[in-house]
C-alpha cells in the first residue's frame, strides 16, 4: 500500500509523492474534491482548479472524478471509472461530507481493494487522508458531522487518526484540531498529529511522518 498524506495541501516534500509512483512518473490522476461538496458551487470550481494548478506544477494530468455522479448507481460503476488512473489525489474539506460521498459511491470500497492490492497510489491532505482512519470519531470538534448523514467509521486503511493542522497558527481550523489531539492523548488514544507542511508516507511496510 502506498499512501502521501499531507496536514495541508501538497505539503514540504512532494518529491516524496513522485518517488511513490516509481519509474512511471506523474502522468494521469484523478482528483476527488468531494470533501467540498457543501460549499458553492464557484467556490468548489475554484478549490478544484486550485488543486489542478499545484498537481499539473508538478507533471501530472489531473481530471477530477467527482463521486456524486455515481451517487445510488451500481458499485461497480465508480470502480470502472478510477481503473484506469494508477493515482488518486482526494483534497482537503469536511471529512463527513467526503466520507458520505465515498460511502454513497462505492468508492470506499474501490480505492480499499486497489489500495491493499497495490495498484493505485493514494494522496491528498486533511480529509482526503482523515477519513483513510479506523473511526472519525473525535473529528466532530473541527467538522460539522450533518453537512451530509454522518457515518462515524473510517476506511481503515491507517491504524489510528490522522490530526492536520496541530500547532498551525496560520491555519484556521489549528485550535480545534489542537484540542483533537489533546483529547486524543488524555484519551491514550494513538494518532499522527501532523503539523502544515508534513507528510505521513506508507510505502510498503515502512510507514514515516515527514
Amino acid at each position: 500500500m502506498r499512501l502521501y498524506l499531507s496536514s495541508f495541501r501538497l505539503g514540504n516534500h512532494p518529491e516524496r509523492l513522485l518517488a511513490l509512483l516509481g519509474d512511471t512518473g506523474p502522468g494521469d490522476l484523478t482528483v476527488v474534491a468531494n470533501a467540498i461538496d457543501h460549499v458553492e458551487p464557484d467556490v468548489r470550481r475554484a478549490g478544484v482548479e486550485r488543486e489542478f494548478q499545484d498537481l499539473t506544477a508538478l507533471g501530472f494530468r489531473p481530471r477530477e472524478l467527482d463521486l456524486r455522479d455515481f451517487f445510488d448507481r451500481p458499485a461497480p460503476d465508480v470502480a470502472s471509472a478510477l481503473a484506469p488512473f494508477p493515482a488518486v489525489w482526494v483534497r482537503g474539506g469536511n471529512a463527513f461530507v467526503l466520507r458520505h460521498a465515498l460511502s454513497r459511491s462505492g468508492a470506499d470500497s474501490a480505492l480499499t481493494t486497489r489500495l491493499r492490492a497495490d495498484t493505485l497510489l493514494y494522496a491528498g491532505y486533511s480529509a482526503g487522508a482523515c477519513v483513510l482512519a479506523p473511526s472519525l470519531s473525535g473529528l466532530e470538534l473541527c467538522d460539522d458531522p450533518h453537512l451530509a448523514p454522518p457515518l462515524w467509521d473510517g476506511l481503515h486503511l491507517l491504524d489510528r487518526p490522522f490530526v492536520p493542522h496541530v500547532a498551525s497558527p496560520d491555519h484556521p481550523e489549528t485550535a480545534a484540531c489542537d484540542l483533537i489531539s489533546s483529547r486524543y492523548r488524555a484519551h491514550g488514544v494513538p494518532h499522527h498529529a501532523l503539523r502544515d507542511g508534513e507528510v505521513l508516507v506508507v510505502d510498503g511496510e515502512t510507514t514515516q511522518v515527514l
